[in-house]
């Protein structure tokens, strides 16, 4: 009967799965001669996902054949596919935007003191800037090609960054722009300066919050290893967890394991702050 629920267990888990994968995925147009199944970003996520997923089926089964804890075929897949994503470091847009912004504003900077004028700059840049900045910037180009000013142009590429240091950078180079260029080479150079203190102090920032993150992947790993080797060698104390009491008090505790692991994720994310320039009514 374990046998039997567990697989039921495995069923439903798979079914389930199976159910969203087909719903949010699309059928790709390769050449009739590709043999490859996955060739995106995205798609070589999924394909991990689905062996994650099945690895962790199998786990699951087997131990629940073991020890008769039926709820283990559900646990073992939830734990894989969220652990590691919660114990990752999350992506810091907010410091990688600004190191491109840098980037840009001493390219800039560079081409103002030859000459150029500021809509002259801007299109040069964007074919040398950032990835980051490249695809905001060929449309700031377009936008420029297309008889917008460069106050409407600048204002749109601030609304697609959304970012507040963005905004300071596009807001000094309106008013340079309408001043005729005058000092846009030394307000460059001034919000250069200002971009390296605040990326020095991101790059603190950061560094203080993976430390936490740290912190938690050890305790993670330790806790894991010894309820591993208590659970092979010291069954008969774990024997209470295979009545339907224990199993839900099972799914409860790992749960709020998970939970936990949510919670002080968010707090090691970034505020939002506020932007500069508001969009116009």
């Amino acid at each position: 009967m374990i046998a039997l629920a567990a697989l039921c267990g495995v069923l439903i888990a798979g079914g389930l799965w199976a159910m969203f994968v087909g719903i949010n995925s699309h059928i790709p147009s390769v050449p009739k001669l590709s043999t490859k199944l996955w060739t995106t970003p995205v798609d070589k996520q999924r394909q991990r996902a689905v062996v994650v997923l099945a690895v962790s089926l199998l786990i699951g089964v087997g131990a629940a054949a073991l020890t008769g804890w039926w709820l283990l075929p559900l646990i073992a897949p939830a734990v894989a596919l969220v652990l590691p994503l919660l114990l990752s470091a999350p992506q810091n847009r907010e410091l990688e935007l600004l190191q491109a912004i840098d980037r840009w504003v001493r390219m800039l900077g560079s081409l103002l003191t030859t000459g150029r004028s500021i809509v002259d700059a801007v299109r040069i840049s964007s074919r040398q800037a950032p990835a980051l900045l490249t695809p905001a910037l060929r449309r700031l180009a377009v936008r420029l090609d297309e008889r917008w000013t460069i106050d409407q142009a600048l204002w749109a590429m601030a609304d697609e960054l959304d970012s507040p240091d963005a905004d300071a950078v596009l807001a000094a180079l309106a008013l340079a722009a309408q001043r005729g260029g005058t000092g846009a080479s030394a307000t460059l150079a001034a919000l250069a300066d200002n971009l390296q203190d605040r990326l020095r102090a991101l790059r603190e920032i950061s560094t203080e919050r993976a430390k936490p993150r740290f912190v938690v992947r050890q305790v993670t790993l330790i806790t894991a290893t010894v309820l591993g080797v208590a659970l092979i060698f010291g069954g008969t104390f774990f024997a209470p967890f295979g009545s339907p009491i224990g199993q839900l008090l099972l799914g409860v505790l790992v749960a709020s394991y998970l939970g936990s692991l949510l919670v002080l994720r968010r707090m090691t994310l970034p505020r939002g702050r506020q932007r500069i320039l508001g969009r116009p009514a």
